[in-house]
C-alpha cells in the first residue's frame, strides 16, 4: 500500500497513535525553529520595497487607441 492515499493515512495514523495526535505541529515547529534567514521579515523595509515593485507591474494588456 505504500504510495497510495490509504497508505498515507495509515502512516499518519501510525505516527499519531505512536507519537501522539500533536505529532505533525511538533514537527512542524521544530522546522520552523531551526530556520535562520529570517526571510522578508528580517528586513521590513526590503519587503516595503519589493512589495512596491511588485505591485506596479500590471498583469494587463495595453489598450491600445
Amino acid at each position: 500500500m505504500a504510495g497510495t492515499k490509504a497508505g498515507g493515512k495509515a502512516a499518519a495514523n501510525t505516527n499519531k497513535t505512536k507519537y501522539g495526535a500533536d505529532f505533525y505541529a511538533k514537527i512542524g515547529a521544530a522546522g520552523g525553529k531551526k530556520g535562520k534567514t529570517g526571510g522578508f521579515f528580517a528586513n521590513r523595509e526590503l519587503a516595503r520595497i519589493a512589495g512596491a515593485k511588485g505591485g506596479r507591474i500590471s498583469r494587463r494588456t495595453k489598450k491600445t487607441v
